[in-house]
């Protein structure tokens, strides 16, 4: 029989009101959201890739060319590139220079960059791709 005056839990009253934890259906949702995130990114990150490597590889070309052969402004040749139809891809392509080597290299952040060299001789020649 039950003493008046005392909690069924005991004499701690921190144990008479437990704190309320997280419901375990919105923890569930939350991991199973994550998990088909990373599973979705790591299918298409093989794609990803090559679309990024193609987008740098072509802005890389295409800079060049625009900026040492037409001797047009860096600015106007990113421009080149947006309307070029790669897709979304092409939004993310950016250019920089480097006047001393004639150097014009295009990256996708965090994914890939590519560099064009330009010789007088040969025009503008892509780096070897890395695999």
């Amino acid at each position: 029989m039950a003493t008046p005056g005392k909690s069924r839990t005991g004499d701690n009253p921190s144990q008479a009101y437990p704190t309320r934890q997280p419901s375990r259906w919105a923890r569930n949702l939350v991991i199973v959201l994550l998990i088909a995130g990373v599973a979705a990114l790591a299918g298409s990150w093989h794609g990803l890739r090559e679309r990024a490597l193609v987008g740098s590889a072509y802005g890389a070309r295409v800079g060049c060319v625009c900026r040492y052969v037409s001797n047009r402004s860096l600015d106007s040749c990113e421009g080149d590139i947006a309307v070029a139809g790669l897709g979304r891809i092409a939004s993310l392509v950016s250019l920089s220079e480097n006047n001393e080597t004639k150097t014009i290299t295009a990256g996708i952040p965090m994914l890939m960059h590519q560099r064009a060299t330009f010789d007088a001789k040969t025009g503008c020649q892509l780096e070897p791709w890395q695999d």
